[in-house]
């Protein structure tokens, strides 16, 4: 944590590439960002785009689902800057695709991890920095109950469930809690859901990225 700012702080989650990485490379124009991710070097090549635009980010490269390494950067977040503004949550983990009654251990516990528990851990971590004031953002594309999502649709469906909670709990008082839908996108995680899917009526994630951002 060396980067000193006067711009708002916008947390993301998953900044590394797809959706996470387009909205904070988007947010970078207005906010100092702390992009989170478990690769490093696309954490390096999402700074080199933030910097050519004129932004500036501080990379933390870590997993989510290491709850010291997260309530580590919590604090240090907090005895810094005091606080950020936004936190963007596009952090997850897609299983292959399997038959309910075929998915493996290994793939089950994975999703659950990152896609459920670290979420629960997150916002009580994340909370305190948001205040009053702050905003969290959510995506949901579950698929629950679609054919061989078991694993992404039922972890991820939780999430949202767990977010629309906290987004009734602070309705009156915030922190904001917004829960987006995003447009089908040409990331790599669609690809492995959607192989040979044709990708020329997929939205770009730097254009459905401007288009969630007006919707807060």
């Amino acid at each position: 944590m060396t980067q000193d700012t006067d711009l708002p702080l916008a947390l993301v989650t998953g900044a590394s590439r797809g959706l996470g990485a387009a909205i904070a490379e988007a947010l970078s124009d207005t906010h100092h960002i702390i992009a989170v991710a478990r690769t490093t070097g696309a954490l390096e090549e999402l700074d080199d785009r933030i910097q050519a635009r004129g932004g500036s980010a501080t990379l933390a490269p870590m997993d989510i689902t290491n709850t010291q390494a997260m309530a580590q950067l919590c604090r240090s977040v907090h005895d810094r800057w005091g606080g950020i503004a936004i936190w963007v949550h596009a952090a997850v983990h897609a299983a292959p695709l399997a038959p309910a009654n075929h998915i493996a251990e290994g793939d089950w516990s994975k999703s659950v991890a990152c896609n459920v528990s670290a979420t629960g851990i997150l916002i009580p971590f994340i909370a305190p920095l948001l205040g009053e004031a702050g905003q969290a953002i959510f995506f949901d594309d579950a698929k629950a109950g679609d054919k061989f999502f078991g694993a992404y649709g039922a972890t991820k469906a939780a999430q949202i469930a767990l977010a629309r909670s906290w987004q009734a709990e602070t309705e009156k008082t915030g922190p904001r809690v917004h829960i987006l839908t995003p447009q089908p996108m040409a990331t790599a995680t669609r690809a492995r859901f959607h192989p040979g899917e044709d990708r020329e009526g997929l939205a770009h994630p730097r254009d459905e990225a401007a288009r969630l951002l007006t919707l807060i």
